[in-house]
């Protein structure tokens, strides 16, 4: 019996010891990303994905982005529609695809993207 209760008090305090240790290394390093951040040190990816985590912003997008997919399963309605909006944004001023382009790429922190676009990192 007694040696059953220090197995189970030799568990807890196992896992107690664990808890805090895992806790432990995520504080230092959200310090580490933290003195990152502050030298300049840090990937924009990263500050951009931190920068969104309580926004909407990446579902909204990801919700316009598939509604000209559902669209096109919508009959011939649907994909007209999705041809004409396609052909007005081709007739849009490079100005502001070009803009559009860097709202997705740095909404979902994807620098490859604003390659796709012809935007360079400066």
């Amino acid at each position: 019996m007694i040696s059953a209760i220090t197995t189970i008090l030799s568990s807890v305090g196992g896992l107690a010891t664990s808890y805090i240790d895992g806790k432990t290394a995520v504080q230092k390093a959200e310090a580490q990303i933290r003195m990152k951040e502050a030298t300049g040190e840090i990937d924009w990816e990263l500050a951009a994905i931190r920068a969104t985590q309580s926004s909407w912003k990446d579902e909204w997008l990801t919700i316009l982005f598939s509604l000209p997919l559902i669209l096109c399963f919508c009959g011939d309605w649907g994909r007209q529609i999705v041809t004409d909006g396609f052909i007005a944004l081709q007739n849009m001023p490079d100005w502001y695809q070009i803009s559009l382009g860097a709202i997705v790429a740095a909404s979902f922190g994807v620098r490859s993207v604003s390659k796709f676009f012809g935007m360079k990192k400066r």
